[in-house]
């Protein structure tokens, strides 16, 4: 469709993005943001940068300026293998972190350093240190949803994607039968449902996946009988346990983009729903969703802000740095699955006693 107010070439330009966001853009507001979009662009041109856009992103920025998209880990290794010396993290801060420690010699910016995050402020490194202590031998599994300070006390990171697979690796490593799994309780349980190992537990939780419920479920299965609901494992046990599907970010775009069905309800952030639909749009999402209000501090605007000014700076301790790149690594080290790892709800019907710190 025309926009009066883009100019041809702006609009020939934008074209591919609009065709993606039309659905969550309006027709007024896209020439504002179309014209963001190529400001960006030129401004990492100019400055050398690339931009990292999270799964949870708005469609503007994931489809508009993102350089790489995905899962935080996934934006960080690919950060790392860029020629680019600038990254621009459009996501939350610990993040930033992360692509700092996997790239120490670029600039890493965030363009709102109030993009925090519930789950990473949950735990600090001093708290680490004291579950050593109390647990002396055990080796301290860490979800990449952490801050630097936090990595660097830790033997291995994980993601959602492969948080049973490292888990059982470090208790092999170790030459134990339990592993401490930190600080997401719910990844934690559900973890513990698909393994023998035993799992030791924070009561850390993320805002986002926290607040889904069994009873959203019954209710979404009565008014949409025909839908697939697909869960991150971040939400409750009972939520996975009534779910079609469970797994990480990269797990449930994979499972929508090869199944495409018909009405999909994706429990997580609701950005990552429309993200996908760009991609295939014969796909039909249903809510509920849930907002993260610290992702959602990122717009267009202070992208834009951030490159022309070059702020803000995310800074890592060189010792800190060096620490936490090696848990970190040893996570990338491993083999890959074969397929991102979802989550045998089979198993996960059945409860498996986890030790809450």
């Amino acid at each position: 469709m025309a926009h009066a107010a883009l100019s041809p070439e702006l609009a020939a330009e934008t074209a591919p993005v609009w065709a993606k966001v039309k659905d969550f853009v309006t027709p007024m507001e896209w020439p504002a943001q179309a014209q963001l979009i190529h400001e960006i662009n030129a401004l990492k041109r100019e400055r050398d940068a690339v931009i990292l856009a999270h799964n949870y992103m708005t469609p503007d920025i994931f489809h508009g300026v993102g350089d790489y998209v995905g899962d935080s880990l996934g934006l960080a290794k690919e950060a790392a293998k860029s020629s680019a010396s600038v990254i621009v993290q459009a996501g939350v801060h610990f993040m930033a972190e992360t692509s700092k420690i996997l790239s120490p010699d670029k600039t890493v910016l965030i363009p709102d350093l109030k993009a925090g995050c519930s789950l990473a402020e949950a735990i600090t490194g001093a708290d680490v240190r004291l579950i050593k202590q109390r647990y002396p031998g055990l080796p301290v599994v860490t979800y990449v949803n952490t801050t630097a300070d936090v990595k660097a006390e830790t033997d291995i990171c994980c993601t959602s994607a492969n948080a049973v697979q490292v888990v059982e690796w470090a208790a092999k490593e170790w030459g134990v039968d339990r592993v401490i799994l930190i600080p997401d309780e719910f990844l934690a349980r559900n973890v513990a449902a698909q393994t023998n190992i035993g799992i030791i537990a924070w009561k850390g939780r993320c805002i986002v996946h926290e607040r889904f419920n069994a009873a959203d479920i019954a209710e979404m299965r009565e008014a949409y009988p025909g839908a697939e609901i697909l869960a991150h494992p971040e939400c409750p046990e009972e939520v996975l346990a009534a779910s079609d599907f469970a797994g990480s970010t990269a797990a449930i775009t994979d499972y929508v983009m090869a199944k495409k069905p018909k009405q999909v309800i994706l429990l997580t952030e609701c950005s990552m729903a429309d993200n996908i639909k760009g991609d295939v749009p014969e796909v039909n999402f249903i809510g509920p969703c849930n907002l993260c209000p610290y992702m959602k501090r990122i717009t267009l605007t202070n992208i834009r802000d951030c490159l022309r000014d070059m702020k803000f700076e995310v800074t890592v301790p060189e010792a800190m740095i060096a620490r936490a790149a090696l848990a970190v690594q040893r996570m990338i080290d491993l083999p890959p699955p074969a397929v991102p790892a979802r989550y045998d709800l089979v198993k996960a019907r059945h409860h498996v006693a986890v030790e809450l710190i």
